[in-house]
């Protein structure tokens, strides 16, 4: 089916973000990321980030992270952002 879903999506020129529903990271330095196509918020604290994706876990790590903005669609973390980890 995700081959289907991948052919599609180049034969539309759509994202492959919006039409397999993967998730989309942004990182501008080192602090500020955004999350979008996210499914929910697993954990938070001030050191880690615990996002859960359709593409499975997404964990950040840094110093001062704050959830600046959550919407259905996106979150915006801020801080110190020292890793990015896919589990």
């Amino acid at each position: 089916m995700k081959k289907i879903r991948e052919r599609l999506a180049v034969q539309l020129s759509l994202p492959k973000e919006i039409a397999l529903n993967l998730p989309l990271i942004t990182i501008v330095g080192r602090g500020e990321m955004v999350i979008e196509n996210y499914k929910n918020l697993a954990e938070f604290s001030d050191t880690q980030v615990r996002v859960r994706t359709s593409d499975g876990l997404i964990t950040v790590q840094g110093e001062r992270l704050n959830l600046q903005q959550i919407t259905s669609e996106n979150l915006l973390i801020s801080g110190r952002i020292s890793g990015v980890l896919y589990e």
